[in-house]
């Protein structure tokens, strides 16, 4: 269990002494929000926190179509014969096949006219034309919501932020399989790459958005 005292020394060398904030026009991604991840009869989906993380992050989702915002969702899905896929230790992700109901996106976050990306790797930017769709629409902010915190959140951060935009991770629109993991990343990627701010802040934020032009 990490305690205040295990941050101590990061202080001292200045880490998180500033926050990033939004720049002109934002752009949210959607990590991995599909049944196998979401659906509480999935090996993955029993995490307490998940039903509440898809709930905010639909609120989020709906407030960024009305202001003209890309929503780019990824799942990740492999080849029947699993040819494609990295050498994983999660062996419920075997199940995750292309075209099969569990790595569909939640019913509950996908509108028609998001963006949809497949990923075999925890990064929605790795390997897919994510970052090109941000781009496109010229987004310098991007916004992350999903599963899992300590994994694909993580690296979808940093990826972020390597990217050169400013990132902004929601802390009730994430989600993990235990809440140490979960608060432990938040607060990591917090003082090193990103902002990580609550729900009701990134919200008004997006719903003040200019986005016209």
């Amino acid at each position: 269990m990490a305690t205040a005292g295990d941050f101590e020394l990061f202080g001292v060398g200045g880490y998180g002494y500033r926050k990033i904030g939004f720049g002109r026009k934002i752009g949210i991604v959607s990590v991995d929000f599909m049944n196998g991840v979401t659906n509480p009869d999935e090996r993955m989906g029993k995490s307490p926190m998940a039903q509440d993380a898809v709930e905010k992050t639909a609120i989020l989702l709906d407030a960024a179509r009305a202001r003209g915002m890309p929503i780019v969702h990824c799942n990740t899905a492999f080849q029947p014969d699993l040819s494609d896929m990295p050498p994983w230790k999660i062996e419920c992700m075997k199940e995750w096949i292309i075209g099969q109901p569990i790595v569909e996106i939640d019913r509950r976050l996908w509108r028609d006219g998001d963006v949809l990306v497949c990923k075999k790797t925890p990064s929605i930017f790795f390997g897919t034309h994510c970052a090109s769709v941000l781009n496109m629409h010229g987004v310098d902010t991007v916004i992350v919501t999903g599963a899992n915190t300590s994994g694909c959140i993580r690296a979808t951060a940093i990826d972020s932020f390597a990217l050169g935009y400013r990132t902004i991770v929601p802390r009730e629109c994430v989600f993990d399989q235990g809440s140490v993991a979960h608060e432990q990343n938040l607060k990591d990627i917090d003082i090193r790459y990103v902002d990580v701010e609550p729900f009701d802040f990134v919200l008004e934020r997006v719903r003040g958005a200019n986005h016209e032009g």
